[in-house]
Order: C-alpha cells, then sequence, then structure tokens
C-alpha cells in the first residue's frame, strides 16, 4: 500500500514506478467528532489529492484492512511491500503497520512523512513528538521497517 502522505514521497513513488492507494477515513455517525463525511476536515489535502487513476480505498476503523477491498487491491496488483506515510502515527499508521505485516506484506514506515498529536492519559499529557517516537520504536521492534524521508528517496527503503 501507498498511502497519500507528503507530495515530495508521494511524487517518489509515482517515479519508481509504485502504485499509489490513497486510504480515506470516514465516519459511519453524523454524530462524530471529526470524518465526517461531506465535510471540509474529511477531504484529501489538496497537496497529495489523488493523480489520474490512483486508487482510493475508503475505511472507516484506524486499520485500513479492517471490512474494506484493501487487501483484494493489493494482492491483485501483486503487491507485497507496503510503505505507509500520512496521520496518525499513533492510531492509523500504527494500527495498519501491524495489519500489514501480519497479513505477511513487507512493511515500510517513513516516519518523518507522518504526524500525530499530544495525547493526555491519565492526568498526564503525552506531547507528540513521545507519541510519535512511542509509536515508531513499537513498529520498528516487531512489524517494520522505519527510515526518514531522504532514506526512502534515496532508494534505502
Amino acid at each position: 500500500m501507498r498511502r497519500s502522505g507528503t507530495a515530495r514521497e508521494q511524487a517518489g513513488f509515482a517515479q519508481q514506478g509504485d502504485a499509489v492507494i490513497h486510504i480515506q477515513h470516514l465516519a459511519t455517525s453524523p454524530e462524530a467528532p471529526f470524518f465526517v463525511p461531506g465535510t471540509e476536515g474529511v477531504e484529501i489535502h489538496a497537496t497529495v489529492r489523488p493523480q489520474g487513476d490512483e486508487t482510493v480505498v475508503t475505511k472507516h476503523f484506524p486499520n485500513a484492512f479492517r471490512e474494506t477491498v484493501l487487501k483484494q487491491v493489493l494482492d491483485a496488483r501483486g503487491i507485497d511491500e507496503v510503505v505507509l506515510v500520512g496521520a496518525m502515527s499513533h492510531m492509523c499508521i500504527a494500527a495498519t503497520g501491524r495489519a500489514a505485516a501480519d497479513f505477511g506484506y513487507k512493511t515500510v514506515v517513513v516516519h518523518d512523512a507522518c504526524a500525530t498529536r499530544a495525547l493526555e492519559f491519565n492526568g498526564t499529557t503525552v506531547p507528540a513528538a513521545q507519541v510519535h517516537a512511542a509509536n515508531m520504536a513499537a513498529l520498528a521492534f516487531g512489524y517494520a521497517k522505519v527510515i526518514g524521508a531522504a532514506e526512502w528517496i534515496a532508494g534505502e527503503g
């Protein structure tokens, strides 16, 4: 899976002849706090909007494989490696990265093309940089190769 991320990484995928598959999260409830269909916040950002025949897979859960056609799309195209970029590190990237590895795909996460936010737990605010680092460390420990964008673009992924 080539997940929509920064324009630079997206261009790198296309230049390498890789499939770019965008994952768009849509809430199933109109009362959801975000990702509500028809709202501006659910739209894919203009800098990474699908180009030409790039596939868009709609999901309703953090894991892009759960109850979607993503695995079928990847398998039909003979794709055995997925590279993840996007948001949010602690949700969609973590869940999809783990699922991709569990399905047997070689999994790469471009850490500086992913983003997250600060979180709160039990009265403690965890800064976004720490949330991101902890999730990248967990993915690198057992699920994915975690590299920087410069490494990916240089073909080290």
